[in-house]
């Protein structure tokens, strides 16, 4: 019963532990211009500009954050929809920089809220 009660325990942290936010930091960027921050590193994420961002098939392929490693970390379609209702309403031109809070799992991130920063 000891032990039943030690394997419950340890499932449920285990579980418990992909379900706790995280916040990222780095700049929006959409995911077919992440290819070229993937070749030329974060400052073409700094570069990277809010109408490039907001063309049909840049907005089509979704969006999400460069870390400060330069990793790309895809949104899920709630943070598509986040980022795009965002950009739409600030004045940026460029070096768009974001606070993410959401889950990540390998390369990907389950958005719960976007922040502009500073």
């Amino acid at each position: 019963m000891k032990r039943i009660l030690i394997a419950v325990s340890i499932l449920l942290v285990a579980l418990s532990l992909p379900l706790s936010a995280e916040t990222v930091k780095g700049y929006l960027i959409d995911k077919m211009c992440s290819a070229k921050v993937a070749k030329e590193g974060v400052d073409a994420a700094k570069a990277h500009t809010k109408d490039c961002a907001l063309m049909a098939d840049c907005k089509s392929s979704g969006y999400g954050v460069v870390n400060s490693d330069g990793k790309f970390l895809k949104f899920g379609a709630d943070g598509d929809r986040m980022a795009a209702k965002m950009l739409g309403l600030d004045d940026r031109e460029d070096n768009i920089k974001v606070s993410v809070s959401g889950t990540v799992t390998g390369s990907s991130m389950t958005v719960i809220a976007i922040q502009f920063t500073s």
